[in-house]
């Protein structure tokens, strides 16, 4: 079955722009459009799309606001991608606060923004480059640090969250835990249930915002190759 998408944008040549890029791909298809995020509810509902691509600055309802209410709203919600011109957005980091699924910068190559759907999509490794990371560190507070101690990890489970921070997938991390797959995907599963964490996404960031891994920290080591191409830029690094 090709992955479903919603792009959402309030400039019709960028959703041009997205539209042709993601259809030139077998595994790929656009299912519907919408110019901002007041129109997504009810597109969700009719399209039932696997990923929404969304912008997060609209005039009538931003991505974050959108993103809320898909995920308030939606009983089986999409994967949500959010699409922006700035990396170092607070915009951005507050839409994947809000439960967003990954990040893609709109002067992104064509073979980056489909390596992106995919990744996002598959649910298993993170669009959380660098300088969000940088950010997520810079929001550190009592909260996050709180749950993060209530969710009293396992050293094994520590040690999962540093490599999920990492973007590796869970092949990945029990290749370098010398572990089954189906092992490591239990131990993600307990990670994300102790840290009440809708997905990888937000697992990193309580992570990072409680200081359990630093800014650098979750960047270094080996990481995820799947999918990428000659000369991918670091910004859709996973």
């Amino acid at each position: 079955m090709p992955i479903t998408v919603l792009l959402v944008d309030d400039d019709a040549l960028v959703r041009a722009g997205l539209r042709a890029i993601l259809e030139a791909q077998p595994d790929i298809e656009v299912v519907g459009e919408a110019a901002d995020g007041a129109a997504v509810i009810p597109l969700v509902g009719k399209v039932k799309p696997d990923v929404v691509a969304m912008d997060v600055r609209m005039p009538l309802m931003d991505g974050i606001e959108a993103t809320r209410a898909v995920l308030r709203t939606v009983t089986d919600p999409p994967r949500i991608l959010v699409i922006t011109t700035f990396e170092e957005d607070e915009y951005v980091y507050g839409a994947l606060r809000a439960g967003a699924d990954g990040f893609l910068l709109k002067r992104a190559r064509p073979t980056e923004i489909v390596h992106a759907v995919r990744i996002v999509a598959e649910g298993e490794s993170l669009l959380f480059p660098p300088a969000l990371r940088s950010l997520a560190a810079a929001h550190g507070n009592e909260s996050a640090r709180r749950a993060l101690e209530m969710a009293a990890l396992t050293e094994r489970e520590g040690q999962v969250l540093r490599f999920v921070a990492r973007g590796l997938t869970n092949a990945e991390i029990a290749a370098e835990l010398h572990l089954g797959t189906e092992t490591v995907k239990t131990h993600v599963s307990a990670v994300l249930a102790k840290l009440g964490a809708r997905d990888r996404v937000q697992a990193v960031i309580t992570a990072y915002e409680s200081g359990f891994i630093t800014a650098g920290a979750g960047s270094s080591g080996p990481r995820s190759h799947r999918g990428q191409g000659p000369g991918q830029e670091g910004h859709l690094t996973v």
